[in-house]
């Protein structure tokens, strides 16, 4: 990088910071820190649920796997994304919407103590906030490597100045800093994409292949395969399920984003926006991965850096500072919104069970409580990142796929199911069981069960067995023992109508024994 793209990088930073700046002035009270007050265009949403959904870990991990193993980086990520949004379009999307204009609450799990209970409410709370701290840490670990490529920055540098830009502008301006950064950082990644897409054509051209010809290169053999390696059938049918989940709310973020609409219709109409960019834009992004072994050699077993190498290579000063910044739009777009909701559920679940002061915080107390929640999470997350190559965490794509996918099942099924009529009977017992027993899993498959498997336990296996323990026992115990109270009814009645759902509350399933199933 020279002083033209340090300028670009520069003033996109300081761009960051401004739209912090003017988000403040919207933000009175802690409904418009977390859910944007539900003022927010459902077009906006829509993009900032796509964005948010971004990270730097696209440019490292995933292009790693494309390079080494072609368009499956699509078929088994971006595309289960794509389908699994449109799915929750219907399903999930309207729903939590209700949950702050019918339910006014401000974090998606806040819900959960009425619908369940208070217990099962905390342990979803902390297993989220504690997974999340992980997840974000590699993220500013992805971004940090790439910034080491670029400008010879160390990686505990490179995390401290992306994580302390990140906690200046989403502290400040909450939901809408995030969504309104989000949709300038959209328009960044489109220049920058188009911009490699085109160079990535060009090069190609210089050397006589044309995009048909590309793929009968030796360099990409089997490279057009879209079931390929560890990423087959399995992985992609598991990767179906755990994105339908995850970016329906199930991570958190994108249900802030659904929240945040005037309306279920408007929320309706974010994802099926967001849907539609997951399944277009990516290819424009991938494209160039998937022609990088025809290009650069990359120096890193895994290909995390084919990236970066190419980039340096291909484009212009300018148009490099450009590229650069897309890298830091996606991962301060995720990161941002990450510490949003995480604070969220913090400030609204955990702080005033821990504390009597607490429940007592009004509007400018809870705000001001909001805002140093964020900070202490972007902190955590920032120290966790230092540790993302360490032997624990092993590298940057391991902890994405295997840790993230492999435990987010677990939390995300009580929180997205119990908001279904067709899983009513589901109570604390299924929800807390199902959620340890996924856990459980998650740990046994991935350690004591991999260590006497020659090889390792697959991938795929890795990630689905927490996720159908977890749906199996939560499906199972709900109907051996329904614990539909009137109470618990009335609130999946509440969320499941646009209308006074009260009037339509149906009678608690009987229990085997003929006992009507009370609450814990």
């Amino acid at each position: 990088m020279n002083s033209l793209d340090w300028a670009v990088l520069i003033g996109y930073f300081g761009v960051m910071v401004a739209i912090g700046v003017w988000s403040h002035k919207r933000v009175d009270d802690v409904s418009d820190f977390f859910t944007a007050g539900g003022k927010m265009p459902w077009w906006l949403s829509g993009i900032s649920h796509h964005m948010s959904g971004y990270s730097a870990v696209m440019f490292t991990g995933y292009a790693g796997i494309a390079y080494t193993y072609g368009v499956t980086s699509f078929v088994t990520w971006s595309f289960p994304i794509a389908l699994g949004i449109a799915i929750g379009s219907k399903l999930f999307a309207p729903r939590i919407n209700r949950l702050r204009s019918r339910l006014q609450v401000a974090s998606p799990l806040e819900y959960l103590k009425n619908r369940y209970n208070l217990p099962t409410q905390q342990a979803l709370a902390w297993s989220g906030m504690l997974l999340k701290i992980v997840d974000v840490g590699a993220k500013w670990a992805a971004i940090a490597t790439l910034l080491s490529v670029f400008t010879g920055v160390t990686l505990n540098q490179g995390i401290l100045i992306t994580g302390a830009i990140t906690a200046v502008y989403c502290t400040i301006g909450g939901l809408w800093a995030d969504a309104l950064t989000e949709l300038g950082q959209f328009v960044i990644q489109l220049l920058a994409g188009v911009s490699m897409f085109v160079a990535v054509v060009l090069k190609l051209n210089d050397k006589h292949i044309g995009f048909l010809d590309a793929w009968n290169q030796p360099a990409l053999h089997g490279h057009g395969k879209p079931l390929v390696g560890p990423y087959g059938t399995v992985f992609l049918l598991a990767f179906l399920f755990i994105k339908l989940f995850e970016y329906n709310g199930g991570m958190l973020n994108q249900a802030q984003r659904y929240m945040a609409t005037g309306s279920a219709y408007a929320a309706e109409r974010s994802a099926r926006l967001s849907s539609a960019l997951w399944l277009v834009w990516p290819v424009v992004l991938f494209f160039p991965m998937w022609m990088s072994p025809l290009l650069v050699h990359a120096q890193k077993p895994d290909g995390s850096d084919s990236y970066g190498l190419m980039t340096e290579q291909l484009l212009p000063h300018g148009l490099l500072g450009l590229v650069v910044v897309g890298f830091f739009s996606h991962t301060m777009a995720m990161c941002s919104s990450d510490a949003n909701a995480i604070a969220a559920v913090f400030t609204r679940d955990v702080a005033p069970v821990l504390s009597a002061r607490a429940r007592a915080w009004g509007q400018r107390s809870g705000l001001i409580a909001a805002r140093v929640t964020t900070v202490v999470f972007l902190a955590l997350s920032m120290a966790v990142a230092t540790q993302v190559n360490s032997p624990t965490f092993k590298d940057i794509i391991t902890v994405v796929i295997k840790w993230v996918a492999g435990l987010m099942g677990p939390i995300a099924i009580p929180m997205m199911l119990g908001l279904l009529r067709p899983f009513r009977r589901s109570g604390p017992t299924a929800a807390l069981t199902s959620w340890a027993a996924g856990l459980l899993a998650f740990w046994l498959v991935n350690y004591p069960i991999s260590w006497h498997v020659s090889g390792g336990v697959p991938l795929q296996y890795q990630v689905s067995v927490p996720l159908a323990v977890s749906l199996v026992l939560y499906i199972l115990i709900g109907y051996v023992k329904p614990e539909d109270t009137p109470e618990r009814l009335a609130i999946i009645e509440r969320v499941n109508s646009d209308g006074d759902g009260a009037a339509a509350v149906p009678a608690p399933a009987a229990a085997p024994d003929g006992i009507v199933g009370t609450s814990n």
